[in-house]
C-alpha cells in the first residue's frame, strides 16, 4: 500500500495551519478557522501513523490516542504529553462548544506546531526505510 498520500495530505494541512497562524488573529471567525485547521491536522497525524504503522507490520492502532501510543514507542514523537494535549484539545472542539475554551485552544496551536512537524518528519522518514 502507498501511504504516501496521506502523508502529502498530513503536509498540506500543517503548512495551511501554519500559514494561518503566521499572524495572530482578533477576529473570531478566523480563529476558528485556524481551529478547523488544527482538527484536520491533527486527524491526519494520528491516521498517517495507523497508515505507515501498517506498512511496517507494526501491531494494529485503531484510534487516535492508541497511534499516539504507537508513535511514541516508535520513536516518531518524544513529548507524549504534548500529544495528550493535543488530543484533548481536538476532543474539546470536536465533541462540544464553548468560546472561552475555544480561545485556550487557539492559544495553544502555535504550541502544536513543532511536535506535529517532528512527526511528520519521523514518518517520512519511517516510510523510506
Amino acid at each position: 500500500m502507498n501511504e504516501n498520500w496521506i502523508l502529502e495530505d498530513f503536509e498540506r494541512a500543517l503548512q495551511q495551519l501554519e500559514e494561518a497562524l503566521e499572524f495572530p488573529h482578533a477576529d473570531n471567525l478566523l480563529k476558528a478557522g485556524c481551529i478547523q485547521y488544527f482538527e484536520f491536522c491533527f486527524e491526519l497525524a494520528w491516521k498517517s501513523v495507523k497508515v505507515v504503522s501498517q506498512r511496517l507490520s507494526l501491531p494494529e492502532c485503531l484510534s487516535p490516542k492508541a497511534c499516539l501510543k504507537q508513535a511514541f514507542s516508535q520513536g516518531w514523537v518524544d513529548s507524549e504529553e504534548i500529544w495528550l494535549a493535543m488530543l484533548a484539545a481536538r476532543n474539546k472542539m470536536s465533541h462540544t462548544y464553548d468560546a472561552s475554551e475555544a480561545l485556550n485552544v487557539y492559544g495553544a496551536l502555535v504550541g502544536f506546531l513543532p511536535a506535529l512537524k517532528v512527526l511528520l518528519k519521523n514518518l517520512r522518514r519511517a516510510a523510506t526505510d
